[in-house]
């Protein structure tokens, strides 16, 4: 186990909610003193009178706090919290990195459309964003039916987003 985050160095953790209670969570999470982060992307809903665009989650059903693992239980007491992700019967880390992957995705929408360009990547290749809105996000590269998409891993979730965007953004980390 991590000591550190008993000792009081914060960590980003994974809190699972009640459906469609994030927006609610992370509100009452802020109010009791904790630093918190909800990903929100813009959709457009259609109801039978009229389109609206709607901030909804990005993950449904989490909500990120910053905290250290002994103020990890207060949570517990938060109405609509129901759990908080545990990995081989700890606490399960968010890395800082995944956390900012998620804000740069936020900050500036999911989709993109894509290009082509003649560049040497491989399936499954670590790269970095290196241009335009996403930079300095860290992703996997995947090409599929002709689509240049990036992964992103949210490890501590098992989940992934996918963007697709222009290649010339894209650089290989070099290893």
């Amino acid at each position: 186990m991590d000591t550190s985050a008993l000792n009081g160095n914060l960590q980003w953790y994974a809190v699972y909610t009640r459906s469609r209670a994030e927006k609610k969570v992370k509100e009452r999470l802020s109010l009791a003193g904790f630093e918190s982060f909800l990903p929100l992307q813009t959709v457009m809903k259609q109801w039978s009178d009229r389109k609206k665009k709607v901030k909804v989650p990005l993950i449904n059903s989490y909500v990120f706090i910053k905290s250290n693992q002994k103020d990890l239980t207060k949570i517990y007491r938060v109405p609509g919290v129901v759990t908080i992700l545990k990995y081989l019967g700890n606490y399960a880390i968010v890395k800082n990195s995944e956390i900012e992957n998620l804000k740069i995705l936020c900050r500036n929408g999911v989709p993109m459309s894509s290009y082509e360009k003649n560049i040497n990547l491989s399936k499954g290749a670590k790269v970095t964003v290196s241009n335009g809105p996403f930079k300095g996000l860290y992703a996997t590269y995947l090409m599929h039916a002709g689509k240049h998409k990036v992964i992103v891993e949210i490890e501590a979730l098992g989940s992934y987003i996918e963007v697709t965007m222009p290649l010339n953004l894209i650089q290989n980390i070099l290893l």
